[in-house]
């Protein structure tokens, strides 16, 4: 099975492929300067000068069996991984954190330590530090160097975005004209402006301040949107779709109003299972849209950092277990 549970703007060049500083889980102390695509298992980049500010988003390759997080559309940090082995494959697709643990263990497996742990699934797929031996070799979990799962540690929170996939486009970004799954009068704006008013991004929450993270599912298959707070769906609607029947998967995140462009900014990331080439679709928000009782519904509790994940999957109960924001596909 494969699950799909999110991102966005153009990288920097490759710079940061290039040029990133590598630091070996056997020696923190010892850095070196060393192309990503060379990085032996242990090793990893971290550079977060490169972006300081802005949404983070993570991305797992598995035919890679590397970690990408980008802040801000910007890649600031790669890192080796070993995920699934054979018969406990680790799952694609979009998942948010659901939970964060620095000093968990694990319910499963004889009590086995699972540092900086972000958990994805409640049935026990999760980042965390762990032994590279540079294949897959976990029973589903994504194992990440010490140091790195210390410092990714650092940059997420509940609801970060997590895409495992075989294939993605770099993050690219886009500005919608108005209230997404809604038309696009020329007003629409002032109401977007109204919705975000005084809200802040996850990242920006204290610890008093309890909100539930606002996710977004749109499925082709189904022709249905689904608006979920936590893991509780709160509303649902018809989908309404222009030029054509399938979407592709996409994960879309808000990052606030645009006033210069009088739109909503959005960081967007495609991604599929098959490892080959994708292109990003720029437009394909602009075909999506809902009934107007739905979009109240969004437009009342859309915040910074609300995440839109579309996909051709069904959204079957079968397909997304209750308490994990996945949604599950053959394959």
């Amino acid at each position: 099975m494969t699950t799909i549970a999110f991102t966005r703007r153009g990288l920097l060049g490759g710079m940061v492929a290039a040029s990133a500083l590598s630091v070996t889980r056997a020696a923190f102390a010892v850095e070196t300067m060393k192309d990503v695509g060379q990085l032996k298992p242990g090793e990893f980049t971290w550079n977060p000068d490169h972006e300081r500010a802005g949404p983070v988003s993570v991305v797992v390759s598995i035919p890679e069996q590397r970690v990408h997080v980008y802040r801000n559309g910007v890649r600031i940090a790669v890192s080796t991984c070993s995920t699934g082995k054979p018969g406990h494959e680790t799952p694609t697709g979009v998942f948010v954190v659901l939970q964060k643990d620095k000093d968990h263990h694990s319910s499963i497996y004889d009590d086995a330590p699972m540092p900086n742990m972000n958990r994805l699934t409640w049935s026990g797929v999760a980042l965390h530090a762990g032994n590279l031996p540079g294949y897959p070799a976990s029973h589903g979990c994504v194992r990440l160097p010490m140091k790195f799962s210390e410092l990714l540690f650092t940059v997420t929170h509940i609801g970060t975005p997590v895409i495992i996939a075989g294939a993605h486009t770099d993050p690219w970004e886009l500005t919608h004209p108005g209230m997404v799954l809604s038309g696009y009068a020329e007003n629409e704006f002032e109401h977007v402006l109204a919705s975000l008013d005084g809200k802040k991004h996850p990242s920006d929450w204290t610890d008093a301040e309890k909100m539930p993270v606002t996710s977004v599912i749109v499925s082709s298959a189904d022709k249905v949107i689904e608006l979920i707070e936590n893991d509780r769906v709160v509303a649902r609607s018809k989908l309404t779709l222009k030029d054509g029947d399938r979407l592709g998967s996409h994960v879309f995140v808000l990052n606030g109003a645009n006033t210069e462009a009088k739109g909503m900014h959005w960081s967007a990331i495609t991604h599929q299972q098959a490892a080959t080439p994708l292109t990003r679709d720029d437009v394909v928000m602009q075909r999506i849209s809902a009934e107007p009782a739905f979009v109240e519904e969004m437009k009342a509790r859309m915040h910074p950092g609300m995440t839109m994940v579309l996909t051709d999957t069904p959204l079957s109960p079968d397909k997304r277990s209750g308490k994990d924001f996945v949604i599950v596909t053959a394959g």
